[in-house]
């Protein structure tokens, strides 16, 4: 059962920091798409995401390490 608990605590850990990478252009597609259903022009929201897509890749292709979570954390 413990082994179980920590495999969850684990997942949980992975889509918090999936979800800090590519939240915000998960909120602007579904903005987008929302606005698109209502009538309206999405192109705005789609371009948002599309910029925090481009900001997210960036973060994700950087190397981090315990040294990089350290110097975070003691700022």
């Amino acid at each position: 059962m413990t082994e179980y608990i920590i495999i969850v605590a684990m997942i949980a850990v992975a889509a918090i920091a999936v979800y800090q990478y590519f939240g915000q252009t998960v909120r602007n597609q579904t903005a987008a798409i929302a606005q698109e259903l209502s009538g309206k022009d999405g192109s705005t929201a789609k371009s948002a995401a599309q910029t925090a897509a481009g900001q997210a890749q960036t973060v994700g292709n950087q190397k981090h390490t315990l040294d990089t979570y350290v110097n975070q954390v003691g700022k």
